[in-house]
């Protein structure tokens, strides 16, 4: 019986950490997209598009579709085609963006850890501005 419960609480504890991992850290996501993104994209309540579209409510919404930035005719198609920002996809942006979208217009190498990007999609999450 001892051991049955260990395991378990041993099991728990590995599903518990493993989607901690997974949920990324929004403070850390904000730090990272302060020094990796920010220089071309905005979030928040008065953002504006600049460089990159605005990343407010990113997560669902339709890729090479908002408004008041132009998109690369890559991007658009993208989206015509059912291309939509889960958190899985943005993730696969975040690390390759070429390899996701060629053609895009984005010029970011990518974020090579995965925590990195992990941490970027929870501080996206909160930035449901506009």
């Amino acid at each position: 019986m001892k051991i049955l419960v260990k395991t378990a609480l041993l099991g728990a504890a590995l599903v518990w950490s493993a989607s901690a991992y997974a949920a990324g850290d929004a403070a850390k996501g904000q730090a990272t997209f302060n020094s990796k993104c920010k220089m071309c994209h905005a979030v928040g309540a008065t953002a504006k598009a600049g460089v990159g579209p605005v990343q407010n409510n990113l997560i669902g919404a339709t890729a090479g579709s908002r408004a008041g930035f132009n998109y690369s005719p890559a991007m658009k198609e993208a989206g015509e085609k059912g291309m939509v920002w889960t958190e899985e996809n943005v993730g696969k942006f975040l690390e390759n963006p070429k390899a996701v979208v060629a053609g895009t217009k984005m010029a970011f190498p990518g974020l090579k850890e995965a925590q990195d990007r992990d941490d970027v999609i929870a501080f996206l999450k909160t930035q449901t501005g506009q």
